[in-house]
């Protein structure tokens, strides 16, 4: 292990697992990881390195994260190779694909256009596959989706009274479907440029590898363009905004574009509704309020942008008349 560094006792499990593997003799160092329960560390021994993730909080989530790994990796995407797998302890180990996010190397000066036109072209090669959806993968419907959002009254409308709760729901059945008339393809749901990595060695979008996928559902093809381009954590210049999607719609010249831009806003206004309360929730449940200071002045700004496109007044007039 890395020196100063000592083995918590509860990753005994993690050791027992590694025996088996060929690497219980590899140097351990903590990663930095993100707003889950899920903890990282970097093996190393020699010089080959791996990457160990503890998901023992989350047993949930390991089966889903092995099934989609498999599956994009079919599809010819760039994902983490799982070197061995204990999914009942929440234990796998991956291949390590580096320090190189594109958060770093965007925050390093990297050029916004080749990053992402990248990532774009990551989504245009999944939406155009005709297999890009698993046999049996859950659908991020409106139902679906009105759960999530009901988390914002849970945590950033405390003590809204029963008449506000029912027009929250009202507001949102109304305009939730008109997200769902773009064509249906996998979904991601946490796609931006903290979960993309710069694999330079590869060629096409096998440059990119993908990270955080286990909660992919299937879904319209506007949320995960959405993900990317209005991202919670950083800012995308706006002529590289609408580059990109100009370059993505090119691909699809059957998609009505009118259609296309009011689910890009329907669905703009979902995630950015969803994640101010995960942002609230971190602060006050979990005691992290870094997301919610760092993060969460942008995300209300990009909610209030949404908020404008004519379709969805209704649930504009609510925002103004419950949260402002």
């Amino acid at each position: 292990m890395t020196p100063g560094f000592t083995l918590p006792s509860h990753l005994q499990a993690s050791c027992q697992f590694l025996a088996g593997t060929g690497w219980s003799q590899a140097r351990w160092e903590p990663l930095s990881g993100d707003a889950s329960a899920r903890i990282y560390y970097r093996l190393r021994l020699g010089q080959q390195t791996a990457v160990l993730m503890d998901a023992r909080h989350l047993l949930e989530t390991v089966p889903p994260f092995i099934a989609i790994d498999e599956h994009l990796g079919r599809l010819g995407l760039s994902v983490p190779r799982i070197l061995a797998k204990a999914p009942t302890a929440g234990l796998l180990l991956l291949e390590d694909f580096g320090d190189y996010t594109f958060s770093r190397l965007l925050d390093d000066g990297a050029d916004p256009e080749r990053f992402y036109g990248l990532a774009t072209d990551v989504l245009i090669a999944i939406h155009r596959h005709p297999h890009a959806v698993p046999t049996g993968l859950r659908a991020y419907d409106p139902d679906r989706m009105l759960q999530d959002l009901e988390l914002f009254l849970d945590w950033c409308t405390p003590g809204i009274s029963e008449q506000g709760r029912a027009a929250f729901v009202a507001a949102w059945r109304a305009v939730l479907p008109l997200a769902h008339q773009v064509p249906v393809s996998f979904l991601h749901r946490d796609y931006h440029a903290a979960n993309l990595m710069w694999l330079p060695d590869r060629p096409g979008v096998r440059q990119v590898g993908v990270l955080d996928f286990q909660d992919a559902y299937q879904g319209p093809i506007t949320y995960d363009l959405v993900s990317l381009f209005e991202d919670a954590r950083r800012d995308v210049p706006q002529p590289v905004r609408q580059r990109m999607l100009e370059r993505y719609l090119r691909e699809f010249p059957a998609l009505d574009r009118d259609t296309f831009w009011t689910s890009m806003a329907v669905l703009a206004a979902v995630r950015h509704t969803r994640v101010l309360a995960v942002f609230e929730r971190l602060s006050q449940r979990d005691h992290k309020p870094a997301y919610k200071q760092l993060h969460s002045k942008r995300v209300q700004h990009l909610l209030r942008q949404a908020l404008q496109h004519p379709s969805l007044s209704l649930l504009k007039r609510w925002f103004d008349t419950y949260a402002g």
